[in-house]
């Protein structure tokens, strides 16, 4: 590869990280080419980019990038997931395929300009999507003001109710 596909390929991959919203680097030594085939197709299935560059042009890649901040990971085989929009995806995906599959190693992540490590990673991975998350959100959004119906529907309930019992108790003592 001569220097201008070098300087292309940097070129490429830095805007692909000043796109993304989350990146998690993994270390794929001692996967197949069949795994490594199948991983990449759960990850496009989620929308989620996985590519495997060498750590020299990764690292000139990430100058200037939240990936910066990783820099000094990328050292072995390593691979980057990139993801544009969801950010639990790629941390879901990739922890349910690493226990599946033992020699896939996740290495460390940076999401918003902040690092993270496996145990937040793992985390994220637990959260429930975005769709769920939304919906959830929603119901909440909704349950509120139906409450604030009910409470003051219950208002005037209450008065007819008091006025009922009143009026039956004078005539009680007529």
């Amino acid at each position: 590869m001569n220097l201008n596909e070098k300087k292309k390929i940097v070129e490429k991959l830095h805007e692909c990280l000043l796109a993304s919203k989350i990146l998690i680097a993994t270390d794929y030594k001692g996967l197949d080419v069949a795994t490594i085939t199948e991983l990449r197709r759960k990850l496009r299935e989620a929308e989620i980019e996985y590519k495997i560059v060498k750590n020299s042009l990764l690292i000139r890649a990430a100058e200037g990038t939240d990936a910066e901040l990783i820099k000094d990971n990328f050292k072995g085989p390593s691979a980057i997931a990139l993801s544009y929009g969801d950010l639990v995806a790629p941390a879901k995906v990739l922890t349910d395929f690493s226990k599946a599959h033992d020699k896939l190693e996740i290495k460390v992540g940076v999401m918003g300009g902040k690092v993270l490590d496996l145990s937040a990673i793992k985390a994220l991975s637990s959260l429930p999507s975005r769709e769920v998350l939304l919906g959830q959100l929603l119901s909440v959004m909704k349950g509120v003001p139906t409450s604030l119906v009910r409470a003051l529907n219950n208002i005037p309930q209450r008065i007819v109710f008091v006025i009922q019992a009143l009026k039956e108790q004078k005539e009680s003592l007529n």
